[in-house]
């Protein structure tokens, strides 16, 4: 089957996600910068998850234009990284609340490393459906931000129990990684004429 249904479902949940994160934000209840600077850990924490799911919006649609069909696999690869996803809300509105405190914030980088070995998993469903020799496989390459993206996970996870801010900047170092314009499947789309 082709991909389009998959692409515009997923681009509805990840919309849904972005309005459920901007409508926990609430309004301050002054006038004054002090009552802006009692809502900063939330307003940071939302900038920081607004950033991880546009990067999954971009790179998803990136993926799927490389992809020639989806089968059964992918489509339940694909719900289950929209499930892990769909806590980016949760952990979000947890650790900006309780300013970074050490579970909530390993917590958020849980929910972040399982969106990224649902995305891997997604992703190797997709190249095996295409075959060793597709396009996509070529375009993905040694793919070093997917590979090391878990392990700084990992890292920030333990180290929210022992600085939960160095755990928050590794999280925003994963983030700047992947806002670096990853061209390897775009590039590819387009010298295939897609």
């Amino acid at each position: 089957m082709k991909t389009g249904r998959l692409e515009a479902f997923s681009d509805g949940v990840i919309a849904i996600l972005i309005t459920i994160m901007v409508l926990e934000l609430k309004v301050p209840h002054g006038t004054d910068l002090k009552a802006l600077r009692e809502l900063a850990p939330v307003f940071l924490t939302y900038i920081l998850s607004f950033i991880y799911l546009g990067i999954y919006w971009n790179n998803h649609h990136h993926l799927l234009q490389a992809a020639e069909q989806v089968n059964g696999k992918i489509l339940w690869a694909n719900l289950h990284l929209l499930f892990w996803l769909s806590l980016v809300p949760f952990v979000t509105g947890w650790m900006g609340e309780n300013n970074f405190e050490p579970l909530p914030t390993a917590v958020y980088g849980v929910v972040l490393l399982a969106a990224a070995l649902a995305y891997y998993l997604l992703q190797t469903l997709i190249v095996r459906a295409q075959g060793p020799e597709s396009p996509l496989r070529e375009a993905l390459g040694v793919d070093y931000k997917g590979k090391l993206s878990p392990f700084i996970y990992l890292a920030a996870i333990g180290l929210a129990f022992v600085n939960h801010w160095l755990s928050t900047a590794l999280y925003v170092l994963v983030a700047l990684i992947w806002l670096i314009p990853d061209r390897r499947i775009e590039s590819k789309i387009v010298a295939s004429g897609e």
